[in-house]
């Protein structure tokens, strides 16, 4: 299952402590290998299925950054949206994810920093309701009041 996310512009003044926003993609081996040849990573943990056998695992990984690359899907399209320029994260990496799992991403307003326009974002990768990935991130969010952001070109 791969989400388009639709494009969502917040400014600054749009968040608030709470707000919530999350998607769901199932991890495909097309994903895995394109990840690997992206960046260069080619672990055979995340390639080889008769590696990966032999491992703890029993079988084929993504790769950790691949799972925290879907918090930056969540950031830049969704929450707070385009415009937004990513900080920091943390990522503590709790569980493997395995091919074909359905990981959920929830990414949530934990504190907002008006003097600065910066926002900290409390993240989450679930697979089955068990933590697999979390951290938080902050960002420069884009303000009404102090310059607003480009239009992006769809």
């Amino acid at each position: 299952m791969h989400t388009l996310l639709t494009l969502r512009m917040l400014t600054f003044e749009d968040l608030t402590v709470g707000m919530t926003e999350r998607i769901r993609k199932t991890v495909a081996s097309s994903d895995v290998v394109g990840f690997a040849e992206v960046t260069g990573d080619r672990n055979p943990i995340h390639l080889s299925e008769h590696f990966a056998a032999k491992t703890p695992f029993g079988t084929r990984i993504a790769h950790g950054l691949y799972t925290a690359s879907l918090i930056s899907a969540v950031l830049g399209t969704r929450l707070p949206g385009p415009g937004a320029i990513y900080i920091s994260q943390t990522l503590n990496f709790r569980a493997p994810v395995k091919i074909g799992e359905t990981v959920e991403v929830i990414v949530a307003v934990a504190e907002l920093m008006p003097e600065k326009f910066r926002a900290r974002l409390t993240c989450t990768c679930s697979v089955d309701g068990e933590i697999v990935l979390d951290g938080e991130a902050w960002v420069k969010v884009p303000s009404k009041t102090a310059g607003g952001r480009p239009l992006p070109r769809v």
